[in-house]
C-alpha cells in the first residue's frame, strides 16, 4: 500500500513566515499560483512531488520536517495518548485527532511531549524502558535500513529453513573467524550467549532450543556487522539516559536478527499466501512464536505493507514485559494492568494451546475498539526453574476476515467480549470479575438489596 497524500500546510506556512515572504512571493519562488499555495497552507490540497522538490531546493529545507506528525507516531500515536482515562469524558474521536494533527502539528507534538513527560511515580521508576519504547513507537517498529541490510545478507547467504543454522555458523566462521561452542548449563550459569574473543568462540548454552540458538547467532552477527548503523539510530534518538539508549540498541540488534531469519519480502509473501497462519509461518521460517510475533509488528515497508499487528508478552500477574504496538494504533497494551477477562489470562490454563478471542473496548475513544486477539503460552527453562509467559497478538477485527487465525470466529462487534484496561481504570458496569472500583468514581450502596457484582459506582 502506498503512502497517503502529504498534507503539510502548517509546516509550509511556518517556513514562509520564517523567510519573511508573502503568499504571492513564496508562490512565485515555487512556481505555483498564490491561490494554490493558500489551499496548501490550509491543508485543503496535498503537496505534490514537484512542490516538495521546489521547497527543498529553493529554501534548503529538510524534507523530513514535512512529516512532523511521525515524530509522535502519527494519528495512532496521538489517539493512544488521548484515549487515556484522564480524557475519557471528552469523547474525542479519531476524526478530531486527525484534524488536530493536521491543523496544528507542533501543538500536537507539544501535547505529546507534555503527556510523555508527565507520568506518575510508577512511570518514572521504569523511565529508561518507557523512553526506549517511545522511540520504537516513533518509528512504528519499522527500521527500513536495518531491514534492507538484513534482506541483502539473507540473499547473500541464501538462507532457508533447511540450512539456517549452518549458513549462520559459516558466516561467523568465514567473516569473523569465530567458531560456535555449546557449553553445559553449569558452565554458562545465567548466560545464554557469551563472546570469548581470546578463544575466538561464540559460546551458547545447551539449554537453547534450535530456534533460540539460531536467533542468538543472528544477534551476534548483528552486533558485529551492524554496530555502526545501530549506534547511529540510537544516537539520533538523543536519549538523556544511557540505560534507555542501551535498551534501544538491544531492541535494534534483535530487530536485525529477526529480519535476517525472516527476510522482509519473502516473509510478507508467506504471510499473504498462508493467510497469516501462525503455525505454518513458525515452521516455514524455523522460529518461535515470540520471534514470529515480534516480526509481525514490523511490516511497514513503504509500498509493501503487511497487516498492522500488535504484540505483547504477559506474566501470570497480568504484567506486560513486552509491548509493541507497531502501526496498529492499539491501546490494549497501555497501563500497568490488563483485564482478567482477556484471553492471555485463560491461556495460562491451557498451556501450549492456541486461544482466540474477539474483544470490544467500550472506552477506546479515538483508538480502534474491536480486535481479534490470539494468545499462547511460551516457556523458558533456566537453572533455577521454568519461566512461563503468554504471548498475545492482535489485529483490528475489520482487517481479520478471511485470515487463518480468525477461521470459524464471529468478528461482529455484538459477539465480542467487552474488556477494559484493568479494573482501576475501567468503567464497564456489572462486571462480575471486577476486583477494584475505577479510580475517581463515587461508590453507591444499597441497604435493602445486595447486587451480584462487588461494586456499584457512577
Amino acid at each position: 500500500m502506498a503512502e497517503g497524500p502529504l498534507f503539510a500546510g502548517p509546516t509550509i506556512r511556518r517556513l514562509r513566515k520564517r523567510e519573511g515572504l508573502t503568499q504571492a512571493a513564496m508562490a512565485a519562488r515555487l512556481s505555483i499560483s498564490p491561490s494554490y499555495l493558500n489551499l496548501i497552507e490550509r491543508n485543503q490540497r496535498p503537496l505534490s512531488a514537484r512542490v516538495v522538490v521546489q521547497v527543498v531546493e529553493r529554501f534548503d529545507f529538510d524534507p523530513r520536517s514535512l512529516r512532523e506528525d511521525e515524530t509522535i507516531g502519527g494519528i495512532d500515536g496521538l489517539a493512544r495518548r488521548l484515549s487515556d482515562e484522564r480524557f475519557s469524558d471528552l469523547g474525542i474521536d479519531r476524526d478530531e485527532v486527525g484534524e488536530f494533527l493536521a491543523a496544528a502539528p507542533q501543538a500536537a507534538a507539544a501535547f505529546a511531549r507534555l503527556f510523555d513527560n508527565a507520568g506518575d511515580a510508577r512511570d518514572q521508576a521504569d523511565e529508561p524502558l518507557q523512553a526506549s519504547r517511545r522511540e520504537i513507537e516513533r518509528w512504528r517498529n519499522h527500521f527500513a535500513d536495518l531491514d534492507s541490510a538484513a534482506e541483502s545478507l539473507s540473499d547473500e547467504l541464501r538462507l532457508s529453513r533447511a540450512d539456517l543454522g549452518g549458513a549462520l555458523t559459516e558466516r561467523l566462521q568465514n567473516k569473523h573467524q569465530l567458531s560456535i561452542r555449546i557449553l553445559p548449563q553449569d558452565v554458562m550459569m545465567n548466560a545464554v550467549r557469551r563472546l570469548d574473543l581470546h578463544a575466538r568462540q561464540l559460546q551458547l548454552s545447551e539449554m537453547l532450543d534450535p530456534q533460540a540458538r539460531n536467533f542468538q547467532v543472528a544477534m551476534q552477527l548483528a552486533q558485529l556487522e551492524q554496530r555502526e548503523a545501530i549506534e547511529n539510530l540510537a544516537a539520533g534518538a538523543q536519549f538523556t539516559d544511557d540505560a534507555a539508549r542501551q535498551l534501544f540498541e538491544r531492541h535494534l540488534t534483535g530487530y536485525f536478527a529477526a529480519a535476517l531469519i525472516m527476510p522482509y519480502s519473502r516473509f510478507l509473501r508467506a504471510c499473504e499466501a498462508t493467510g497469516y497462519d501462525l503455525q505454518v509461518l513458525m515452521r516455514r521460517f524455523g522460529v518461535s512464536l515470540e520471534q514470529l510475533a515480534h516480526r509481525l509488528t514490523t511490516l511497514q515497508r513503504v509500498g509493501q505493507r503487511g497487516l498492522p499487528f500488535f504484540m505483547g508478552r504477559i506474566d501470570r500477574a497480568g504484567q506486560f514485559s513486552k509491548r509493541f504496538a507497531g502501526a496498529s494504533g492499539a491501546t490494549l497494551l497501555e497501563g500497568n494492568a490488563s483485564c482478567p477477562l482477556w484471553v492471555p489470562h485463560s491461556a495460562f490454563e491451557r498451556a501450549g494451546q492456541w486461544c482466540r478471542q474477539v474483544v470490544h473496548l467500550p472506552e477506546a475513544g479515538a483508538a480502534p475498539a474491536d480486535w481479534l486477539t490470539i494468545a499462547r503460552t511460551v516457556e523458558g527453562s533456566f537453572s533455577d526453574g521454568v519461566a512461563r509467559f503468554a504471548i498475545i497478538l492482535g489485529l483490528e477485527s475489520r482487517l481479520a476476515g478471511n485470515l487463518a487465525p480468525s477461521r470459524d470466529l464471529s468478528l461482529r462487534p455484538e459477539d465480542a467480549q467487552a474488556i477494559g484496561p484493568g479494573c482501576a481504570t475501567c468503567h464497564i458496569q456489572n462486571c462480575r470479575q471486577r476486583s477494584l472500583p475505577p479510580r475517581g468514581t463515587q461508590l453507591h450502596f444499597d441497604r435493602v438489596s445486595h447486587g451480584d457484582t462487588p461494586f456499584r459506582f457512577g
